[in-house]
């Protein structure tokens, strides 16, 4: 029997509705689902050629509801600009709030930015202090990215997409899939009560082990941090990323972001 065209059946909770929602929607016929994976694969492809040159990275997650005057937008400016200083390409998602900060902090000094955006029903705009920028559709694309060009990761503090990056960080440092790079979490008020919780609840019961809290370095201090990460980059990494690739014209390279040194 010939299958009917994915193009025609109904999206699951309405017509009209964006493919990724009718993806994550359960089965679907099987033409709609190697589109939507062939969709995948040239995000993932773009992701990989804009931020191949890139540079040392070390990205900062954070809320994008903090305005330029709270505490902890301050905060993360001044953190952009420590690990722009010692060398890094401030990497965020690229939105407004916590990330805008960190981007803004790291052009304040002079340094480098990325920001990896993500589509929103709710507009996220790129905020204006990114010298390269990558809009994504799917979040797991997204993470992909900022996890794979990071040296260290920062937690200021956010909700739930912040929870999860830091929970995403550190479960692949768990289970050996990438190196144990710093993962600081800044400001013991806002992430002290979280990591209290999960010693009472989780490693009490037994589902993590102590040496998984370890993964965790809470902070009041940004240069604390912005220290932490530049040691272990400096001495357990050596700073291995080679910006001095060459640049291919048919994968279309030039014009690529290039890092400075």
């Amino acid at each position: 029997m010939t299958e009917p065209d994915p193009e025609l059946q109904p999206i699951a909770g309405g017509s009209g509705e964006p493919p990724e929602i009718r993806f994550l929607s359960g089965p679907q016929p099987r033409g709609f689902e190697l589109m939507h994976a062939l969709r995948i694969f040239v995000e993932l492809l773009r992701g990989f050629r804009a931020l191949h040159f890139v540079g040392p990275c070390v990205t900062v997650f954070g809320s994008a509801r903090f305005g330029e005057d709270h505490p902890y937008y301050k905060q993360a400016r001044a953190l952009g600009a420590l690990l722009a200083q010692d060398g890094f390409t401030v990497m965020t998602g690229g939105g407004p709030g916590i990330m805008e900060a960190a981007n803004r902090g790291a052009k304040d000094v002079g340094g480098r930015t990325a920001g990896c955006n993500i589509e929103l029903p709710h507009e996220q705009a790129p905020n204006a202090y990114l010298d390269k920028i990558v809009t994504f559709r799917h979040f797991y694309v997204r993470k992909v990215m900022l996890m794979k060009y990071s040296y260290a990761f920062v937690a200021m503090p956010g909700g739930f997409g912040t929870l999860d990056e830091i929970s995403e960080a550190a479960t692949l440092m768990q289970t050996d899939k990438i190196q144990d790079f710093p993962l600081v979490l800044v400001g013991r008020e806002f992430w002290g009560p979280w990591i209290e919780a999960m010693e009472t609840t989780m490693l009490a019961a037994g589902s993590i082990d102590e040496s998984d809290l370890k993964l965790l370095h809470l902070t009041d201090s940004i240069e604390e941090a912005a220290a932490l990460i530049r040691d272990a980059a400096t001495l357990k990494f050596g700073l291995s990323y080679a910006p001095n690739v060459r640049r291919r014209w048919w994968m279309g390279e030039f014009g690529a972001f290039r890092p400075k040194g």
